[in-house]
């Protein structure tokens, strides 16, 4: 009898292992997003550069609900055809060290840390992030501009809303239809929010063209962008492009230890794929240890990361950081009636 219950206890870890093992393989539905291990690891690693630790943001994230808000999906063959990808003579003299916040202290908006909630709309958030921080660097219009007309009405030629999209076909919606403010369209409904950017369980919402401040008009509060561009990957035609039009809206691969990050200089160092995610590229810089980065903006507000931005390597195409940057210059299509005469100057 006795050997019976050993056995059954042996049969029972065996598959109690099995499981977890297939759990984590399927990405673990349950299975919490941060780790100790991961952190541990990262901490002892004598190279890493950088520090992890637990961001409470994501404390309560599965790693499939992780995966779900890497919103940036694989651009599919012939999106690209057409769109321009600048350069700049490499004579440009640039300073070593930059931060768009400090260089344009007006403008309010670059030094934001938004929320996307649980909902994909990273490529969403990252275009609209930029497109308000240019109207201001450019024509001093300080806007708030609205990352759920994107998701809700850019449809599939955006991708598909909550569940990913493209972020060059973000700033294409820019060209041809044009974004409302936030204030017309706002992202969290105050009334009760039933929207994924609050809870997992909600789809991707409806599109309504109708803004939620009586009396405004949602034509009317359109903005618009001249253009969608890409950028050259290589390092200096990025930072001329930040050090004179302003923030760009990058992609990049996501590894399970970013979810981690606290401070330092990112680059990867343990655990899988997880997913392609936008954030926003404001400038750059040189650690005390000698490497050199990229500060961004993300928008997992500030219980994530360092007070909500992040530093990775510059210059080694790190998680693919370099290889997909797109922006737009902003329109005054449309501002007359809701500004006035704009002002400023655009850099094309």
């Amino acid at each position: 009898m006795r050997g019976v219950s050993l056995l059954l206890l042996v049969v029972l870890s065996a598959v109690a292992a099995f499981h977890q093992l297939v759990g984590a393989a399927n990405g673990g539905n349950s299975l919490r997003i941060i780790q100790k291990d991961i952190i541990e690891t990262i901490n002892k690693h004598p190279n890493a550069g950088w520090t992890a630790g637990h961001n409470p943001y994501l404390a309560n994230y599965t790693i499939e609900q992780f995966k779900h808000i890497l919103g940036v999906k694989p651009t599919p063959p012939g999106l690209l055809a057409g769109v321009p990808t600048k350069t700049y003579s490499k004579s440009t003299v640039l300073p070593k060290e930059f931060d768009a916040r400090s260089k344009w202290s007006g403008c309010s908006t670059i030094g934001n840390i938004l929320d996307q909630g649980h909902c994909g709309s990273c490529w969403a958030f990252g275009a609209v992030e930029c497109l308000q921080d240019r109207f201001c660097i450019h024509h001093n219009i300080s806007i708030s501009l609205s990352a759920n007309d994107l998701v809700a009405c850019c449809g599939f030629l955006c991708g598909d809303g909550c569940d990913g999209g493209y972020p060059i076909s973000a700033w294409q919606y820019f060209v041809q239809t044009g974004v409302v403010t936030d204030e017309c369209d706002p992202y969290f409904d105050q009334e009760g929010c039933k929207h994924p950017g609050c809870e997992p369980a909600y789809p991707t919402p409806k599109c309504e063209k109708k803004c939620k401040v009586k009396n405004q008009v949602w034509q009317e509060k359109k903005h618009f962008s001249v253009n969608a561009y890409r950028v050259n990957s290589d390092p200096h035609d990025i930072m001329t492009e930040v050090y004179k039009n302003g923030p760009v809206e990058v992609a990049f691969t996501v590894y399970e230890d970013f979810a981690h990050y606290k401070s330092g200089v990112y680059k990867h160092i343990t655990g899988g794929v997880m997913g392609g995610h936008a954030v926003k590229l404001i400038g750059w810089g040189t650690s005390d240890a000698g490497d050199d980065y990229w500060l961004l903006a993300n928008q997992w507000n500030r219980g994530w990361g360092d007070d909500g931005y992040f530093k990775i390597i510059r210059g080694k195409n790190e998680c693919g950081i370099e290889e997909d940057v797109v922006a737009g210059m902003p329109s005054t299509k449309n501002l007359a009636g809701n500004y006035g005469s704009a002002t400023g100057t655009a850099i094309l």
